[in-house]
Parts: structure tokens; C-alpha cells; sequence
């Protein structure tokens, strides 16, 4: 099961950390992500982490933005969102899976686990 905590409402600029608690399970093997879906819109890929050596990837609309971290003892992700734009507005989910290959790191449909999703809105 996957916790996703941390979202808000904030203005243009500002910065929000994101975390995604796993429970049951351990995710050393995992590639743990983070996607987002603004309303009407497809969820979309936003960064993703390799647990075992952490290995990160970004979408092009974050990088320089947005850092993607875990803790590999408490089995947490983290979202650390800084400089943030009124276009980030969006629920975010935590997703995760074993096994991920590079090629489909950023396919929700890679994704077996998923948070329930958590709220960020930026106001302009």
C-alpha cells in the first residue's frame, strides 16, 4: 500500500514536499514514481526513481524544479517541488512496480501500485 501525503494550496513560487510512505512491503526493487493529472487532462509522468541506486528521471516541464529522493530505510519517496507554476496544479500520485525497464519508466500502465493521490494547487 502506498501513502501519498503533502500537497496544498500555495502561490506561485513557493515550494511543497511531497512523500509517499509504502507499507507491507519493501521497495528496494522498486522504481517508485510520481505522476500528476490536472482536471481533463491525462495523468502524466513527472519524475520516477530507481530504489536500488537512485537513479532518477524527470519529465522535461520539471527538471531544475523539481528533486525526487528516498529513503531507503523508511521505504519513502519524496517530491521536493520548488519554483512552482500555476501549470503544476494538479493531483499527484505516487506509483510503483518491480521490474520497471528504463523504456517504460514513464507508462502509468507500467505501474501496479498506486497512491491514493494528494492535491497541489498554485495560485497565481
Amino acid at each position: 500500500q502506498l501513502q501519498a501525503s503533502g500537497g496544498g494550496l500555495l502561490q506561485a513560487g513557493g515550494s511543497l514536499r511531497l512523500s509517499c510512505a509504502a507499507s507491507g512491503r519493501t521497495l528496494s526493487r522498486f522504481v517508485m514514481s510520481w505522476f500528476r493529472q490536472a482536471p481533463g487532462k491525462e495523468r502524466e509522468f513527472v519524475a520516477g526513481i530507481k530504489f536500488s541506486d537512485g537513479t532518477t528521471y524527470y519529465d522535461d516541464s520539471v527538471k531544475g524544479r523539481f528533486t525526487i529522493s528516498r529513503d531507503n530505510a523508511k521505504d519513502t519517496v519524496y517530491l521536493q517541488m520548488n519554483s512552482l507554476k500555476p501549470e503544476d496544479t494538479a493531483v499527484y500520485y505516487c506509483a510503483g512496480g518491480s521490474g520497471i525497464i528504463l523504456s517504460m519508466t514513464r507508462q502509468k500502465s507500467a505501474y501496479p501500485y498506486w497512491g491514493q493521490g494528494t492535491q497541489v494547487t498554485v495560485s497565481s
